[in-house]
């Protein structure tokens, strides 16, 4: 992960859109073609029936009428296939891109090391849901436009077939509404972009409450978030009534515009019949046509709105998508029973920090101040990139810069003290990958073991989101559960115990010197129960390693540890 200079520009969002309809160019065409047939067979059928009383008028005969009849049946039979099989497919080809893209942005949103995106939670689920879904319209777009520009082309051609007066009446009526709306559409996209810029912020809002409810209902801070979260939600609703707004006058303007070309059509069709310049048959075509290219039209006019929508929805994705990489991942390694090594690390409250953890030992660290413990968290989770800190952090002999994200994290485990339980069964919370071997060790070594026996399904018992069915010492022996499940190579536990009591604490000290022995094990703590398992302490203080030895022998001697630590 070394650094790299800043190269990098936001993908803009006409090249995800370029990218979606190339993806699925075979399906773009395939529905592009059968809508066309569609539109070709809709334009067909006032044509047809112009013809008929054209025929009729001159030859009353059966023949006539069931080859009349024929072609019509024809023609509707045409019209019906080719609409359900060319909607399968672009439904298909829509539903699917969108999928992809919201695969995208949440792999993107798993990766918090490696983007620089200041987006909350929140945001980056309204971007990988309602954007994805917008941005992948645009496979569905595409063809309608064109096969809507295929029924109005049809139409321009029969009508200027009549007169050329009619064909060149259509062409020069749609390209004016065409370009008075592709004017408003742009209001219609810069609308769109502010709403789901608010709706995620207010998303990101809810996120940020759930997660602290606990806090909140503590200090009685419910009526402040809550008026908060309505300021927000309120901009997010007055956006919401601008971009309805705005789709109102731009649908009205639509409709309004293509009846007065319809009925300009029409008059003009009458007029030239009175004056006996087109034919009855051709009067009855030019009727049927100006009430039929009003839908293909209506489809065409409201085309640039949904490409707005579209464009704005994957700017919001490029944001999490495109944004400049903090670090190159290295491709290194780490070798396996390695030590942990800690140089002169200067971040936060750490002030070049300096100690090294053998491999296969447990130790300790007491930090008299939290701030601390919770930056060396931070930058052994590597949810800080090696540039924005001093120093150097070795895993196995190889410095972090040099490893892959992927390998360090596989060698080196570091469980928050607030680590996320999400919604399954406790089973698939302690080993989510399905292939841990430690699973009924981890749960023993928590404790976890009552709450199994408490429920009828064992392991598989189902847990809520966020474990709102479980208590605050059983979410926690949960996720610790999970962490001795995983047997990495290097676990960094941080205050596992804060929420058990002292009888339950001392147990779970014990069990994890026991599980983990050979395995190289750090815990940032104040629990005498685990520093006392602890092969080792060091007491940080100010940032920097002040005292070290055993758990004992520090009470005896170190009166400042002692007032920190004992209980």
């Amino acid at each position: 992960m070394k650094t790299t200079p800043d190269v990098h520009r936001p993908r803009p969002g006409a090249d995800i859109l370029r990218t979606a309809l190339c993806r699925n160019a075979g399906a773009v065409v395939r529905g592009t073609a059968l809508m066309g047939l569609y539109q070709a067979g809709e334009t067909a059928f006032p044509i047809a029936l112009g013809l008929i009383v054209e025929h009729t008028m001159r030859d009353r005969s059966l023949g006539s009428l069931g080859l009349s009849i024929a072609s019509l049946a024809v023609i509707i039979t045409t019209v019906s296939l080719s609409w359900r099989f060319g909607m399968r497919v672009l439904q298909k080809a829509n539903t699917t891109e969108a999928h992809r893209w919201r695969v995208r942005v949440a792999a993107c949103g798993l990766q918090p090391v490696a983007r620089d995106v200041d987006l909350k939670s929140g945001e980056v689920l309204t971007i990988a849901t309602e954007d994805a879904d917008q941005t992948a319209d645009i496979v569905e777009v595409v063809p309608l436009l064109v096969s809507s520009l295929v029924a109005v082309v049809v139409a321009s051609v029969a009508l200027g077939l009549a007169d050329i007066r009619l064909g060149l009446l259509v062409i020069v009526g749609t390209v004016a509404i065409l370009s008075v709306l592709s004017v408003m559409s742009r209001r219609i996209g810069a609308s769109t972009r502010e709403q789901q810029a608010r709706v995620a912020r207010a998303g990101a809002k809810v996120a940020d409450l759930i997660t602290g409810l606990r806090p909140l209902h503590g200090f009685g801070g419910n009526h402040a978030a809550f008026v908060s979260y309505r300021k927000v939600s309120t901009e997010a609703r007055h956006q919401a009534i601008t971009v309805a707004r705005v789709n109102g006058v731009y649908a009205g303007t639509a409709l309004a515009l293509n009846a007065v070309l319809a009925a300009t059509v029409t008059l003009t069709a009458g007029w030239l019949a009175y004056g006996g310049r087109i034919t009855i048959g051709e009067l009855v075509m030019a009727v049927g046509l100006a009430q039929f290219i009003m839908e293909p039209l209506k489809m065409f006019s409201e085309m640039p709105k949904y490409v707005m929508m579209a464009r704005a929805s994957a700017d919001r994705m490029a944001l999490v998508l495109s944004a400049p990489p903090l670090t190159d991942p290295g491709h290194e390694r780490p070798e396996a029973g390695g030590d942990l090594e800690i140089d002169c690390v200067r971040y936060g409250t750490l002030q070049a920090l300096k100690f090294r953890v053998r491999s296969g030992e447990f130790v300790a660290i007491a930090s008299y101040q939290p701030r601390s413990a919770a930056d060396l968290a931070s930058v052994l989770g590597a949810n800080v990139p090696p540039r924005a800190y001093g120093g150097v952090v070795r895993v196995g002999g190889r410095e972090i810069a040099d490893l892959s994200v992927e390998a360090l994290r596989a060698h080196m485990l570091v469980n928050p003290y607030d680590g996320e339980i999400f919604e399954g069964s406790l089973r698939t919370n302690i080993d989510p990958s399905g292939t841990s071997r430690l699973v009924d060790e981890a749960v023993e070594a928590s404790l976890l073991t009552d709450v199994v026996a408490l429920h009828r399904e064992g392991l598989d018992h189902g847990v809520r989101d966020r474990g709102a069915n479980l208590s605050g010492g059983q979410r926690q022996r949960l996720s610790l559960a999970r962490a001795l499940a995983a047997d990495s190579e290097v676990l960094v536990l941080h205050d596992p115990t804060t929420a058990v009591d002292a009888v339950t604490e001392q147990l779970i000290a014990r069990n994890i010197a026991k599980l983990r022995k050979g395995r190289t094990t750090v815990v940032l703590t104040s629990s005498p129960a685990l520093l006392d398992a602890a092969d080792r302490v060091l007491v940080l203080d100010d940032g920097v390693v002040t005292a070290e030895d055993t758990h004992r022998r520090l009470l005896a001697t170190d009166e400042d540890y002692c007032r920190a630590v004992a209980r």
